[in-house]
């Protein structure tokens, strides 16, 4: 299956799910995690239409940014560790994974030096799996007080990762439970804008997360796939 029929088949089942919940699929954006494919299959992803990418290693994402950092908009999607803040900063312009004051300050010094502010979103371990990184749903709401002085760190909204299990309506609850935390955080207006955004639903999952509102998709094998797939034969 090409490129195109992979894009063509996914915006299909988004507007299905938009659909069947009420939604505006202008609503709900798509990041393709461009992860595990080579710089080249990144600018096919990239002239394709696709304007959003994702990587969640600095150590893979270097060489593609080298290559093609002006193109696109660039999200980091994963762990981020605080001695990487210095690599990334000012090359991505989103990242999801904001879970402790330690990075945010790191990532505050590092934009005040380069006098711009980067976007984040709080990582929410809504699931309580231990393999997850993340702030427990409970601690959100000390934590934007904690970071409430920061100038260059702009919390638009929250992510969060739902278990991999074969029957996606078994992640409901995890996408519900982040659109509920984020609806009780507004209610505490804790920060100078509404938090709007909610980064969740991957292959598996993306149609029940659309469903309970995700504004943010991060898809990789369904969209993009690997190296070796026939999309990039």
């Amino acid at each position: 299956m090409s490129l195109g029929d992979r894009i063509q088949k996914v915006n299909e089942r988004v507007e299905a799910a938009c659909l069947r919940s009420g939604r505006a699929r202008k609503e709900v954006n798509i990041i393709a995690v461009t992860k595990y494919v080579s710089g080249r299959a990144m600018s096919s992803v990239l002239d394709s239409g696709l304007l959003h990418v994702g990587e969640n290693r600095w150590q893979q994402a270097e060489e593609k940014w080298k290559q093609l950092g002006d193109r696109g908009i660039w999200h980091f999607i994963g762990n981020l560790q605080t001695n990487k803040v210095k690599d990334i900063i000012g090359k991505f312009q989103y990242i999801h994974s904001l879970d402790r004051l330690s990075l945010a300050k790191e990532l505050e010094k590092k934009a005040a030096d380069m006098n711009l502010t980067v976007k984040t979103f709080l990582q929410i371990n809504i699931s309580g799996e231990e393999s997850k990184h993340g702030l427990q749903p409970g601690q959100a709401a000390a934590f934007l007080k904690d970071i409430s002085g920061l100038k260059h760190v702009q919390v638009v909204g929250l992510m969060t990762m739902a278990p991999h299990v074969d029957d996606p309506e078994l992640t409901r609850p995890v996408f519900r439970g982040l659109r509920e935390l984020r609806d009780e955080l507004n209610g505490q207006a804790l920060t100078p804008e509404p938090l709007k955004e909610l980064s969740m639903g991957m292959s598996n999952d993306f149609e029940v997360a659309v469903e309970e509102g995700a504004t943010w998709l991060r898809l990789g094998s369904i969209l993009v796939g690997k190296e070796e797939d026939e999309v990039w034969a």
